[in-house]
């Protein structure tokens, strides 16, 4: 179902229960804009809002770039910042993508640079082209993929994460697929099927589970130990008493197929 008009920089469409979010700036390789972000986090808050919907899909038009960050456009205003603004919209986008109870999806169509980094890094998976390229370039024009980190530094080592901030060199879709950047690379002509793949396994399967296991995780990702083992405990006993998982129990004993209340 499309739900977009044409002109716009950022497209929305619901398949099935996956919501799909297309930056449309391929002539300026899909570089953000303030309705970019607008646009994604619109969506975030909707997925959000909306249980029929299981999962996000956040992709690029055309073929050539799935983002190429910042617009450096004469004019775009990018990098020009108010000091007394205590929050950027991009952080504030990547805050919300955190905080989001929906998988998201990213469908890496082509070259994913800079601030597009951080998009594909802050959805939960990500399925690439073969022939898409993976750079922090910022130190080529004197800055550095600050924002970025924040996401990124979840998804590689340190020794990775820091020859590409540190260079700016990009690596290609098989290195980001070897250094964790990315779950499956697969030619051109298969991304569809692949993020379709991706996407039919997670709609199959508990909605309540799910969205609570996502908080679960972003909850215990900065806590010790004893800390994650004690919060998740209490998580656990408190999932068993679900709607959801009542019928995943029973459907297991009786040998068919769940059908999920979604509570």
């Amino acid at each position: 179902m499309s739900e977009h008009t044409a002109g716009e920089d950022l497209l929305t469409e619901k398949r099935g229960h996956a919501l799909w979010l297309t930056i449309n700036r391929e002539e300026r390789r899909n570089a953000m804009n303030p309705a970019v972000f607008a646009g994604i986090r619109a969506g975030i808050e909707r997925a959000n809002a909306e249980p029929d919907i299981r999962v996000i899909v956040l992709t690029g038009a055309g073929s050539k770039a799935f983002c190429a960050g910042a617009d450096l456009a004469r004019g775009s205003g990018a990098f020009q910042y108010d000091p007394a603004v205590p929050h950027l919209d991009y952080a504030d986008l990547l805050r919300h993508a955190w905080s989001c109870t929906t998988p998201l999806i990213a469908r890496v169509n082509g070259h994913c640079l800079a601030g597009g980094m951080g998009l594909m890094g802050m959805c939960d998976m990500a399925v690439a082209a073969d022939h898409a390229t993976f750079g922090l370039p910022e130190v080529k024009i004197g800055l550095f993929p600050a924002q970025v980190l924040s996401v990124v530094q979840y998804l590689v080592g340190a020794r990775s994460l820091a020859e590409m901030c540190i260079t700016g060199e990009p690596v290609d879709a098989q290195r980001a697929e070897r250094i964790g950047l990315v779950n499956y690379v697969v030619p051109g002509w298969e991304l569809d099927a692949r993020t379709d793949w991706l996407i039919e396994r997670v709609v199959g399967k508990s909605p309540t589970a799910i969205r609570k296991g996502k908080a679960m995780m972003r909850a215990a990702a900065d806590m010790t130990f004893e800390q994650a083992i004690s919060f998740l405990e209490s998580q656990i006993m408190t999932l068993a008493l679900t709607e959801d998982a009542k019928e995943g129990r029973a459907s297991f004993i009786e040998k068919r197929a769940p059908n999920w209340p979604g509570r």
